[in-house]
């Protein structure tokens, strides 16, 4: 597939800005599991910003497409523009958005693009589309692709005081015992993330349940540095 019109401008900065040294350097930290054109986040968001004064946000017709182009392309840089790119108009995005945001979950997987997708994509999805929540988490979770799960968890991740603790109850419950250092994590963080709201529910949870020692490390790091356990 050719270069969408909207991204040749990206592609051709990309390519002038490349660093091979950062870039290696870059591919090294995410174990080799993906090319870079050696464009560290400041850069990144520079590129950004001229790009959007000059060519705008996504094109409402088209978008779908270029989000996919980009997710096909080796370099890491072209995903990290289209996910920061949907975030700028998923207040835009309606219902059927979710297979787009599926889709940029299961492939080229990793942490540094499912947890921005789960926290920000899917934390709004959700919000505006409740009634799509038991649905799609309920087919994700039986999935048995990791990446899926944790988003699952960490779609609420900002919630706060709006957070379904029975839903991240279920959650997590489901998925203890996992031996997937990601699911662990996840479990962890959300709890950490929400005793910041209410360190009374966490400590009660932690408490009664058996968890991973990563798991419980996380959830209770925040209320520790605190002096609250």
């Amino acid at each position: 597939m050719a270069t969408p019109e909207y991204l040749t401008p990206i592609n051709d900065t990309f390519i002038a800005k490349a660093n091979n040294i950062e870039a290696q350097a870059m591919k090294k930290y995410m174990k080799n599991k993906f090319e870079f054109f050696g464009i560290k986040s400041p850069s990144r968001k520079e590129i950004y910003k001229l790009h959007k004064s000059n060519y705008g946000l996504l094109p409402d017709n088209g978008f779908e497409d270029i989000v996919r182009w980009c997710w096909n392309q080796p370099q890491r840089e072209y995903q990290y523009f289209a996910m920061e790119f949907l975030g700028r108009r998923m207040k835009k995005a309606d219902i059927e958005i979710i297979e787009l945001y599926e889709f940029i979950i299961i492939n080229k997987s990793w942490w540094d693009t499912v947890d921005f997708i789960a926290a920000n994509l899917l934390g709004d999805y959700f919000k505006r589309f409740p009634e799509q929540i038991n649905t799609i988490t309920t087919k994700w979770m039986a999935s048995e692709n990791i990446w899926l799960q944790r988003s699952c968890l960490l779609f609420q991740l900002k919630y706060k005081q709006n957070t379904d603790t029975i839903l991240m109850t279920d959650f997590i419950n489901k998925l203890n015992g996992s031996k997937e250092f990601f699911i662990n994590k996840a479990i962890g963080w959300l709890l950490r993330e929400y005793s910041k709201t209410n360190s009374a529910f966490v400590v009660d949870f932690v408490g009664k349940n058996h968890l991973s020692g990563l798991s419980r490390r996380e959830a209770v790091k925040w209320m520790q540095s605190r002096g609250l356990v």
